[in-house]
């Protein structure tokens, strides 16, 4: 039996890592835990399973019967929680990004490894079949030389929260590029076998609400920590970029927000032999540079968010360090800080 603290109660706790959690046996929640108490009372009522409701998380940290913590708050408070977490002798899993930096995420790598704590990182696409059967096959060598991989991440005006954290830079340490991106160029790094990075180049954008009040949409994810009147802006809503590896070059175009109303979500790994696109989210297509044929694979399509739970506490029982442990991610958010610092330089940077 593992006991656990949930930190954060809002959209990942409520729709991702509670229902996950609630299908796993062994799993004891002895503290729910939000700055608003009325998220907590409402992820009880849907899940009992929680034993307490608490506003102050240190009160979970000071409990010797807590195993690990499950930081779900916010970007900015990643590093402080986790970091407190870590000094009280508790594993961890905290959502991605792993904080709003690389210098802090290396502190909290640093950290966990030295007291001998588990640290896993919420990229959750590691843990999708389809990505498993990509990495499969690249290892396989059914692409041949896999070459050059596109991504695109990219919606119609759907910038989340206006003028709150999310579109705050001292907050959310960024916009598309670190809330979608990561996603899409972690699986990628992942299942070219780790890649590391040599050099890149990068443009990021703010341009679809550079007046917040003028701002047009349809639809807003997180529209309840919107602030168009008095919030802040900072962030990207439209990044582009070209990065080379040891294995293979990456091109990406992300946006939040475009005047173009398609969402283009895909990935597409280029190899000499054959090649696949990847819809973001669901299943891929191969393509056969032999047979000219292509291939639509059949299969069932688990709950990652559930694997990836039941593989962090796996390894907090054997202390073997999987997929998503922080070591493992770190290269993922070196990634996202030099490509902020390419835009800002406005030149091509190596890593």
């Amino acid at each position: 039996m593992k006991t656990l603290a949930i930190i954060g109660c809002g959209r990942i706790a409520k729709n991702a890592h509670f229902p996950a959690l609630s299908k796993i046996e062994d799993v004891r929640i002895k503290y729910a835990c939000d700055l608003i108490p009325e998220k907590a009372e409402a992820l009880k009522k849907d899940y009992p399973i929680i034993e307490n409701i608490i506003t102050d998380y240190k009160v979970a940290l000071a409990d010797p019967e807590v195993d690990a913590v499950y930081v779900l708050t916010p970007n900015y408070a990643h590093y402080t929680v986790t970091m407190d977490a870590i000094k009280a002798g508790k594993h961890v899993f905290c959502e991605k990004p792993i904080t709003v930096n690389y210098a802090l995420s290396c502190e909290m790598a640093e950290a966990a490894n030295n007291a001998g704590k588990i640290l896993n990182i919420g990229v959750c696409n590691r843990y999708h079949k389809s990505v498993e059967m990509l990495e499969e096959m690249n290892r396989e060598g059914k692409f041949g030389t896999l070459y050059h991989i596109y991504c695109s991440f990219r919606s119609f005006r759907s910038i989340p929260g206006l003028g709150g954290a999310f579109t705050t830079k001292s907050q959310s340490g960024g916009g598309v590029l670190i809330d979608w991106g990561i996603h899409f160029l972690d699986l990628i790094l992942y299942i070219l076998g780790n890649a590391k990075l040599k050099n890149l180049t990068c443009n990021a954008y703010s341009e679809m609400a550079k007046d917040m009040k003028e701002y047009k949409y349809t639809g807003m994810w997180a529209e309840d920590t919107a602030d168009i009147e008095n919030g802040t802006n900072d962030v990207d809503d439209f990044i582009t970029g070209f990065i080379r590896t040891d294995k293979a070059s990456i091109s990406f175009n992300g946006a939040w927000a475009q005047n173009i109303a398609k969402n283009e979500m895909f990935i597409d790994f280029c190899g000499d032999k054959g090649g696949a696109r990847l819809t973001y989210g669901g299943k891929f297509e191969f393509y056969d540079g032999s047979t000219l044929k292509t291939e639509a694979p059949e299969y069932d399509i688990p709950d990652m968010y559930e694997r990836e739970d039941r593989d962090f506490l796996s390894s907090i029982e054997s202390g073997v360090k999987n997929r998503n442990h922080i070591d493992n991610i770190l290269e993922s958010a070196k990634l996202l800080d030099r490509l902020y610092a390419s835009a800002e330089a406005e030149k091509e940077l190596e890593v």
